[in-house]
């Protein structure tokens, strides 16, 4: 009875390492059998065209690498047609994204990393060209495709994007103040420096005003200087002083030192005639 027993007892280890093995090597077996389907999966999606699940069949080939097998040229072909219908679907950063992962892969071409750096060249045109018709928003999210829209260091181009909006926004501000406390000479030099097209479109009706602004001061310095029996105040070149003034505001002056040494380089000097000064040689 107990050697019935102990017999038993011996060879139950056996039996369970006998299933568990043969387990294994039912999954390995398996594993080795699904490896070798893919391939065929892979050239059967691929030439019906069915992209994703070519990519997918590709992807699921792509783990079981570590048994040895090899990425087939199909891979690539199926991620380089996707890549290509997805940018021209406007999907640009799925496309980036996709042509990125197969240039990486074992599977690319020369003419996929020419083809990945000619898709960046031209969301960056095409960012560029929606920031000067002033989409910052549209402009960003295109670079964040290629990640250009921001980087620690502020060196991206989005970053400088966002600096350049900035400027000119603030630039548009300050004229609006000194128009606001007629200040008109420096208000015009802060619209004179807004650069971005379509600020300088916003900024249009200002500009207006502040011309307005000085022909309005220049007729009531005539007329003061007509009371005094005056005709002409300022006996400088009009044109070359107006310029001369705009530039040295520009340069931080105010209004009335940028006035004296304009009047100053142009041969003359600052004469008070009633309530305004005038530049006379």
């Amino acid at each position: 009875m107990h050697t019935v027993l102990a017999l038993r007892h011996h060879r139950l280890p056996r039996y369970w390492l006998g299933l568990t093995l043969g387990l294994v090597a039912a999954a390995v077996g398996g594993v080795h059998w699904w490896e070798q389907q893919l391939p065929l999966k892979l050239q059967e999606a691929a030439r019906a065209g069915r992209l994703d699940a070519c990519i997918r069949h590709a992807d699921q080939l792509a783990a079981l690498r570590w048994l040895g097998g090899r990425a087939p040229q199909e891979q690539g072909l199926c991620r380089r047609r996707k890549a290509a219908q997805l940018w021209d679907q406007g999907q640009w950063s799925a496309a980036m994204k996709l042509q990125l992962q197969l240039v990486n892969s074992g599977a690319s071409q020369p003419a996929d990393q020419q083809q990945l750096v000619q898709w960046q060249r031209q969301l960056e045109s095409r960012a560029l060209g929606l920031f000067q018709q002033g989409d910052l928003q549209a402009a960003l999210v295109l670079l964040a495709a290629i990640n250009a829209d921001h980087r620690s260091d502020g060196a991206a181009l989005g970053d400088n994007l966002r600096d350049s909006w900035t400027r000119n926004r603030m630039l548009r501000d300050r004229g609006q103040q000194l128009i606001k406390q007629q200040r008109w000479w420096e208000a015009l030099d802060a619209l004179n420096r807004i650069d971005h097209p379509w600020w300088k479109g916003q900024t249009k009706e200002l500009r207006q005003q502040v011309q307005l602004g000085i022909a309005s001061l220049r007729r009531q310095e005539d007329k003061q200087h007509e009371g005094h029996g005056e005709t002409n105040p300022s006996n400088v070149p009009l044109a070359e002083f107006d310029a001369l003034v705009s530039r040295k505001i520009a340069a931080g002056m105010d209004d009335g030192q940028a006035f004296e040494r304009a009047c100053k380089e142009l041969g003359g000097k600052v004469v008070e005639t009633g309530p305004e000064s005038a530049c006379r040689r």
